[in-house]
């Protein structure tokens, strides 16, 4: 590594910038969800006008169990949900009236698109040509094998978990796969059609925003779902029972956002295991995210020197115990594959000597969330003038509430302090402006974000519309009503001026 260029954060963020955090399944579009398409170069159009340099996405992989991009059926999947029919209807493998059945505005609906989008994506199946040189490529690559063949497994035990799959398939006896593969080659491709599609369309929307000189931000979850072709194929690297059931499973002990912990349900990984491989898993996971995304945010950093499991089966995370990680092992492995490589560490929840001394010995710029700045403690970590420059400042993430649905949680005596607390903040920072009621305070907000000393701030979309906590895009350790967040209609482009004039005052052009 160069140290230098680590500990000044330039490895991830050359200079003083701006990002703004929007899921590609939050876009909006007249087929149920945001898409790969149209809307997403509008985006980075609108992005490229208001002298944004980085856009960050959630998790593009294929949801799973809770519709949640951190619950993914294969960690190194596209989501098919994301791929442009219009694309399609182009290509002559869907008719614009087989189209219908997708119209669907506002929030996302997944029973609908479960229903409605694999239907239609299976009718454009249909016409592909499978003998298609860039196709049969694809195919013999076998990235994705193990997906698909678990994706044609699952279809044919009625989409049970695989532990629940007839003993030779869940145990992977080679025979019975190989019978399997041949009786249902069909289906198998009918998969990896998807992920070919996912895979073209995304390179070229990345082209596209590359060439506005906008980088994509990306995230690899630490864990992956219990029900996945990660674990299926990869047994040994968990711990599990003979049975493939979970015998531990990861989460957080109670914390600010929930006072039982969050109980994530993932199976945690046998670290002995991953190092007497070398950490060959992490690394080839390591690269797929890399081949997707310019800058990778590692989610629950904190969890790579010291993690948090509990029995399999208990009700609530209260009563869990903490296990050591693989620590900067699995990045010197990583490296010497690959090379210095670009990360954010979302280094939240309880910290400790060993993580932070974890992520100083990393370089990684970690993340500092305003909403957690205002509580009257001088010594928060998260206060403007405690936040240095290898960090990420945020208004707040997609596990936050929007900044004014923060606000407006607040009871009036709390948010008076808040307010104080903004205006010193602003004071401080030589920073204009009046914060009246609880609208102008997520202004100030996003005007420190903005001022603070992080070399890349950013800001949710909800908190640049300044919309309530009906746009919140998840509440942790609540298990339904999550990830639905769209836009309504596209950005105008009065904003992106008015985005362009805040971010020049602070430099971040």
């Amino acid at each position: 590594m160069n140290t230098n260029e680590k500990q000044t954060g330039a490895a991830t963020i050359p200079q003083r910038s701006a990002g703004v955090l929007l899921h590609i399944a939050s876009l909006p579009g007249k087929y149920g969800i945001g898409t790969m398409g149209a809307e997403a170069r509008r985006f980075a159009d609108f992005l490229h006008a208001a002298g944004v340099r980085y856009w960050q996405v959630l998790p593009l992989v294929q949801t799973g169990f809770g519709d949640s991009p951190y619950q993914s059926v294969f960690g190194a999947s596209g989501n098919p949900y994301l791929i442009d029919v219009d694309r399609l209807a182009a290509e002559g493998l869907l008719r614009k009236s087989e189209l219908r059945p997708l119209r669907h505005e506002g929030a996302i609906d997944y029973g609908f698109l479960f229903h409605q989008k694999y239907a239609v994506l299976r009718r454009a199946f249909a016409r592909f040509d499978t003998s298609d040189a860039d196709f049969r490529r694809f195919v013999e690559g076998k990235e994705f094998h193990e997906y698909a063949l678990f994706m044609a497994l699952k279809e044919a035990h009625g989409g049970a978990s695989f532990d629940r799959w007839k003993k030779p398939y869940k145990l992977r006896d080679e025979a019975a796969l190989q019978q399997f593969l041949r009786e249902n080659e069909r289906e198998y491709l009918f998969w990896l059609f998807l992920q070919y599609q996912f895979r073209r369309q995304w390179e070229d929307l990345r082209a596209y925003v590359n060439g506005l000189g906008i980088r994509i931000i990306g995230d690899i979850p630490l864990y992956v779902a219990a029900d996945s072709a990660d674990v299926w194929a990869n047994a040994h690297l968990f711990k599990l029972n003979k049975n493939r059931t979970a015998r531990r499973v990861a989460g957080v002990p109670p914390d600010y956002f929930s006072a039982t912990g969050q109980l994530w349900g993932n199976p945690v990984y046998d670290w002995k295991a991953h190092a007497a491989e070398g950490y060959a898993w992490w690394v080839r996971r390591i690269r797929a995210a890399f081949s997707l995304y310019d800058v990778v945010r590692i989610d629950h950093f904190r969890g790579l020197d010291r993690y948090y499991e509990v029995e399999a089966g208990a009700v609530t995370a209260e009563h869990g115990c903490w296990r050591r990680g693989p620590g900067m092992k699995l990045f010197a492995a990583a490296e010497r594959a690959l090379g210095e490589l670009p990360f954010i560490a979302e280094d939240l929840g309880q910290m400790d000597g060993g993580v932070l001394r974890l992520l100083r010995r990393s370089g990684f710029p970690g993340m500092k969330i305003l909403q957690f700045a205002f509580d009257g403690n001088p010594d928060n970590p998260y206060l403007p003038h405690n936040i240095p420059v290898n960090s990420v400042c945020y208004t707040g993430t997609h596990d936050n509430d929007t900044s004014l649905g923060f606000m407006n949680c607040l009871p009036a005596d709390e948010f008076a302090r808040v307010k104080a607390r903004l205006r010193a903040a602003m004071r401080t920072m030589g920073l204009e402006g009046r914060i009246v009621g609880r609208a102008s305070a997520v202004k100030a907000l996003r005007s420190i974000c903005w001022a603070s000393e992080a070399s890349l701030a950013v800001v949710p979309v909800q908190d640049l519309l300044q919309l309530g906590g009906e746009a919140r895009m998840n509440t942790p350790a609540v298990g339904e009503g999550n990830w639905r967040f769209r836009l309504r209609r596209a950005l105008p482009a009065s904003l992106a001026a008015q985005l362009r004039a805040e971010l020049a005052s602070c430099g971040r052009i």
